[in-house]
């Protein structure tokens, strides 16, 4: 005779969700309501965000509106699948800052029957894609692409446009550093013609 647990375990069904978008998107926020109704359904949920992410909090993953949820910080993408024993949802915030090997994580933690909720920049700030996202994208289950507005125009916006004079790819930021524009607002701050 099976236990309710193994029978449980046996019927799960695993999936990857990502929710991408700009800066100031709503992508933290949405992950953040997602893992939090999981969390109210008795599932057991465990977070993760990249160390380097710092900008709020080091122990909890943190939207620009100050919601909140904690998280546990990981140098890597192994570090998770390590982490994720008998768990049933796992969130990993800020996707766009682990190496290639998270696409492999979750892969796995799907296939065992985990629901991953994925959150992160799309594009950076020259409108490339960024790190893993792309990937994680094509083979997740479900895609969100959430868009902020654009503060110069008021329509749409998909673009992280940076305010400050810095060219490495990876710079924490906010509204100082940070603004969201749409593709033709974007395109006029960057001379982009074609």
């Amino acid at each position: 005779m099976f236990s309710e647990k193994i029978l449980k375990e046996m019927h799960r069904k695993g999936n990857i969700e990502v929710v991408c978008g700009s800066m100031f998107s709503g992508k933290t926020e949405e992950l953040i309501r997602r893992l939090k109704r999981a969390k109210i359904a008795k599932q057991n949920v465990e977070i993760f965000k990249p160390t380097v992410d710092t900008r709020y909090s080091d122990s909890e993953v943190v939207s620009h509106d100050s919601n909140s949820i904690l998280s546990t910080p990981v140098e890597n993408s192994a570090s998770i699948l390590l982490l994720s024993e008998g768990v049933d949802v796992v969130g990993i915030d800020e996707a766009q800052f682990f190496d290639n090997g998270i696409i492999d994580v979750c892969r796995k933690l799907a296939n065992k029957g985990v629901r991953v909720i994925v959150a992160g920049l799309d594009m950076d700030f020259k409108g490339e894609p960024f790190g893993p996202m792309p990937h994680l994208c094509a083979i997740a289950d479900d895609v969100a692409k959430v868009h902020a507005i654009c503060v110069n125009c008021g329509h749409l916006a998909n673009y992280s446009h940076r305010l400050v004079h810095e060219d490495k790819q990876v710079l924490l930021g906010e509204k100082g550093e940070y603004q969201p524009l749409c593709r033709e607002c974007y395109n006029a701050e960057n001379n982009i013609n074609e």
